[in-house]
């Protein structure tokens, strides 16, 4: 492996104008691609296997032309203090605004409040139901735009008008944060590098990766139904680990260069060495995500894919044209140590630096005299951080979770107030009576006995299709959609429906927004341990072939392990428990979203081992060169802690760049990955990592002997480079510069 790529890191230093021109050429067809791509339509979203899905099915299937994925619209009216929504002017501007809403080119229907029951018993509050023939994902701005006209002139009339529904929803915006996030970035580059143009080297080739991937996506996006967010974590992704990766390697080639090796040579050794960790590191990301289809949700498992797909251009990008663009560089990206002149550079200080260890050094050397206390402060430490995550809620985001700034927000509160709290959440019971003998009788039972259930609060009639063998029924619970008692009716009417199957062979299914959270939930709870034991399972045994050691993985994941339960402690405490909420601009608290527990262990998993394979390779380095297992640890940190650290500190900014986003999802994976790999990177690798080793000794590095026999060996610390003859001096390599 150390070998391969110390010749393609060569190839593509002395072939850079090549490598160069092959990057360029794909970002631009990629870009072409997106440009003339045909307009993404409809994001669809199922969960096979689900009682949820299968009740939306029928649905189709049994309801034909009932556009049953409509987008939808709730446009609630209410009147002004002392009046009722009913009264002659109030009612006119009511019914003006629903027949203005009709004549929509998009619109399938619109309920009259006042013909379809929906006013409020206190005569307060009327709401308009709005259906669309297309999804909200097709629906048109103009369609938009008409339904926010009609609300504000039944605002200008005198009512309090606002809008609910799928109808308005829109892609999540960043805000400026995001454009923080990687100026921070830049700023960390260039102070761990102390030079602009070898900071600017990790962000162009970060973008230029990015830029490829995101525009790929956005070319296939309408061919394989992919959504905005796959885009929003592919950028995310893809920032992160192309940054890192760049990174590692420049730092390796700066770190050869001040050993006095040539600069085509350093190249070389750089990506033969850093760059096998890289390799490594993102296949362990790669298997993470690709792993998200274990649990069988198409758009996570796209998602997943499509973000991998970007780490894997990172990684080429890292290992070919870093080497190509540091070949353009030439002396301006200088040896380890020295500055430019732009920052300070030029003095000779190289004794002195020589003389004072480093504070990687410093802090390995106390870790190392230290174990024990450090391994117990940093387990309690992150014990206590964790403990939250045992009160860990999970549902789907709703309109209730939106700021209260929002109309959306606003018409799920007045629905609430004039409706009651479960009015927002209303449950869709689909009853299929084809094998039954009397359907008219089963339907009117299956609504009996739902009306004797607690927590109901109404039921609607049956309402049957045209071939009278499948009905709907509405069932109002009393209780808001994201609380445990609608989730217990749930399950009550669908343990009613397994007694009305055993009696009259007729189906009964419960869907809905509400039913399809708790289902998604549940699924995402039961592939939880199955996509633990496969995405750790692999990478440990990768982690065996890196590292030719089997304690060494084993303190990885467990170390892992840690970092994650304290990562979800904190989004329980912030997003849930509302600490700090303020700060982060979490306006309203509430469950963790149902995917962020499975969706953290997978990318956070990746990210961890970046920084565990970056590091331990430094270590089993100096031990595979002879020396003691506690020295190698001390010289894992003096090459290796600065770069991850600035690695951790980029990443960091770069996720909570997302922070800032309009989309509480988005907001919350960004805060949640963000805190992630600062557990990690900080307690765990920089901390609990070193203690462990050093108190492991060399045991940390026995493989059995059978096993030893049978691993590949990768060479990932560059043990065949040693032998290498041949390599250029640094003044033949500088002559070789100048020819170019």
């Amino acid at each position: 492996m150390a070998t391969f790529l110390y010749r393609l890191g060569r190839f593509a230093f002395r072939r850079r104008h090549f490598v160069a021109l092959i990057w360029v050429a794909l970002l631009t067809l990629a870009g072409v691609g997106a440009a003339n791509a045909p307009a993404a339509g409809n994001t669809s979203f199922s969960i096979p296997g689900t009682e949820a899905q299968k009740a939306f099915d029928l649905l189709e299937q049994r309801f034909p032309g009932a556009s049953a994925d409509g987008a939808t619209a709730r446009v609630v009216f209410k009147a002004p203090a002392g009046e009722k929504i009913t009264d002659a002017g109030n009612k006119a501007a009511v019914e003006k605004t629903v027949g203005t809403l009709s004549d929509g080119s998009e619109v399938a229907s619109v309920a009259d409040p006042y013909t379809g029951k929906a006013v409020s018993k206190d005569g307060t509050i009327a709401y308009a139901s709005v259906k669309y023939d297309v999804s909200g994902m097709e629906l048109e701005d103009s369609s938009r735009d008409a339904l926010k006209e009609a609300a504000q002139d039944a605002r200008d009339a005198g009512l309090t008008v606002e809008v609910g529904g799928d109808a308005l929803s829109a892609a999540p915006e960043t805000g400026a944060t995001e454009v923080i996030g990687i100026g921070i970035a830049a700023v960390v580059l260039v102070i761990t590098f102390g030079s602009l143009l070898a900071a600017g080297l990790p962000l162009l080739t970060a973008l230029i990766g990015v830029g490829i991937g995101v525009s790929t996506i956005t070319a296939l996006a309408a061919t394989l139904d992919l959504g905005s967010t796959t885009s929003t974590l592919a950028t995310m992704i893809g920032l992160a680990v192309g940054i890192d990766y760049a990174l590692f390697i420049v730092s390796r080639y700066r770190a050869e260069l001040a050993e006095g090796r040539g600069r085509e040579e350093a190249a070389g050794r750089a990506v033969g060495t850093a760059g096998s960790a890289v390799v490594f590191a993102g296949l362990t990301v790669v298997i993470a995500l690709v792993g998200l289809s274990v649990v069988n949700i198409p758009m996570l498992t796209k998602m997943g894919v499509a973000a991998a797909g970007t780490v894997a251009i990172a990684v080429l990008i890292a290992l070919t044209m870093i080497p190509a663009l540091l070949g353009y560089a030439g002396r301006k990206v200088r040896p380890m140590g020295e500055k430019s002149k732009l920052l300070g550079g030029g003095r000779n200080r190289g004794a002195d630096r020589a003389a004072k260890p480093n504070l990687g050094t410093r802090w390995a050397s106390f870790v190392v005299r230290r174990p024990v206390a450090v391994l117990l402060l940093g387990v309690v430490g992150l014990g206590a951080a964790a403990v939250p995550a045992a009160s860990l809620e999970l549902g789907l985001p709703d309109d209730g979770s939106q700021p209260t700034s929002t109309t959306q927000r606003r018409a799920y509160d007045l629905l609430s107030e004039g409706f009651g709290p479960g009015f927002n959440g209303p449950l869709m019971v689909v009853v299929d009576a084809k094998d039954s003998t009397d359907p008219q009788a089963v339907f009117r039972d299956v609504g009996n006995e739902i009306k004797r259930l607690d927590d109901v609060v109404t039921v609607t009639p049956a309402a049957a299709n045209k071939a009278g063998d499948t009905a709907t029924i509405t069932v109002i619970p009393g209780s808001k959609p994201s609380s445990a008692t609608t989730e217990d009716l749930v399950h009550a009417i669908r343990d009613k429906g397994a007694d009305v199957k055993a009696d009259s062979d007729a189906s009964v299914l419960v869907t809905g927004s509400t039913a399809m959270n708790i289902d998604v939930s549940q699924k995402l709870n039961d592939a939880l341990v199955p996509y633990l034991a496969l995405v750790v399972g692999l990478a440990f045994l990768l982690l065996i072939v890196v590292f030719r050691s089997v304690l060494v993985p084993l303190k990885a994941a467990l170390g892992f392990l840690l970092s994650v339960m304290a990562a979800l402690g904190a989004v329980v405490a912030v997003f849930q428990w509302g600490w700090l909420s303020g700060l982060m601009g979490v306006e309203e608290t509430g469950p963790v979203m149902s995917m962020m527990p499975i969706f953290m262990v997978g990318v956070v998993f990746g990210l961890a081992m970046d920084y565990e394979v970056f590091l331990v390779t430094r270590m089993r380095e100096a031990y595979v060169h002879g020396e003691k297992p506690s020295q190698a640890v001390v010289t894992g940190f003096k090459h290796g802690a600065r770069v991850v650290t600035a690695a951790a500190v980029i990443m960091m900014a770069v996720f909570a760049g997302f922070i800032g986003s309009s989309e509480s999802m988005v907001k919350m994976i960004g805060f949640g990955l963000a805190i992630a790999v600062f557990f990690d990177a900080f307690l765990v690798r920089m901390a609990l990592v070193p203690a462990v080793l050093a108190l492991l000794g060399r045991r940390a590095w026995w493989l059995p002997k059978w096993l030893d026999r049978v691993l590949p060996n990768v060479d990932v610390e560059g043990e065949g480079l040693r032998t290498a003859s041949g390599a250029p001096s640094r003044d033949d390599d500088d002559k070789e510069l100048v020819r170019a």
